[in-house]
């Protein structure tokens, strides 16, 4: 197992603008109760990118981010079904995302709504949504264990949708490859810090919670006393942002620890790791 001097988790926002009361930080460091990190501080996501390769050259740490690194290829072998000149790795699909979005904060707004707009579902006028939702090979092992992943990254309407924050998110990783490891891309380094996908309700669910949103201080730390954390030191009631945040930070600590497989996970091959990734938890 490899050690890590802190981890870190960052609740994403793929929202349009340049501050983000979505993103909240969060870090777990030794045995001390996860604690976040700039309270009350409104981020943007290059904001987020300059902290991360900064604070990575510090120490060792691994950063979790809960968007999906890059979209399902596997299944129809292509991310963007009959596009031309669209590629097949998820490196090369980074900066073709960020090569055709002129959004601000590195948002992908115009990305899904106008350079590829016919691949992603808005709404009923977009005819049945079953056409668009498409999983890669971890989510369908976490959905196949009753992890209930049922967002695709091709779903674009509703809170649950995670299409915004994902695209957001692989121009975020266009920006840091060659910076920090980025697994299962990358090998798993030895020495340093690394960034890794999270899925926050794997936590809830490993803490015993049924995976609902936790948004009072009394929940969080029901979670965290699961998790085999002190619980959280806050004067107020945190927002599910934060929450979540505090949680995947203390459950990312337990997994890391405790599960030998947990950057081995079962059914990862050489082809997912580089056209899909994984979720850090799928196990």
């Amino acid at each position: 197992m490899r050690p890590f001097s802190r981890y870190v988790a960052i609740d994403w926002s793929g929202a349009k603008g340049r501050r983000h009361k979505g993103i909240a930080v969060a870090e777990a460091r030794g045995d001390a109760a996860p604690r976040l990190v700039r309270a009350g501080h409104v981020w943007s996501r290059e904001e987020v990118l300059h902290w991360l390769v900064r604070e990575a050259a510090r120490e060792p740490t691994l950063f979790g981010f809960d968007f999906s690194f890059a979209p399902p290829l596997i299944e129809r072998g292509e991310y963007l079904i009959g596009e031309p000149g669209v590629p097949s790795t998820a490196r090369e699909f980074w900066a073709y995302v960020d090569a055709k979005c002129d959004d601000e904060d590195l948002g992908a707004a115009s990305f899904l709504e106008m350079a590829h707009r016919k691949h992603f579902y808005f709404g009923i006028a977009d005819g049945a949504k079953a056409d668009f939702v498409r999983f890669r090979q971890c989510d369908a092992r976490l959905n196949a264990q009753g992890g209930r992943k049922t967002a695709s990254a091709y779903d674009a309407i509703g809170a649950a949708q995670v299409a915004k924050a994902s695209f957001s998110g692989m121009r975020f990783l266009h920006a840091l490859n060659g910076k920090v490891a980025i697994w299962p891309m990358d090998s798993l380094p030895d020495h340093g810090s690394a960034v890794v996908e999270i899925y926050t309700r794997i936590y809830l669910r490993r803490a015993g919670l049924s995976g609902v949103k936790l948004r009072s201080r009394a929940d969080l730390n029901l979670a965290l006393t699961g998790l085999g954390s002190p619980p959280a030191r806050l004067r107020f009631e945190p927002n599910d942002h934060q929450t979540d945040a505090l949680v995947t930070a203390a459950g990312m600590r337990a997994l890391a620890r405790t599960e030998p497989r947990a950057f081995d996970p079962q059914g990862l091959t050489m082809q997912i790791a580089q056209t899909e990734g994984w979720t850090f938890g799928v196990l």
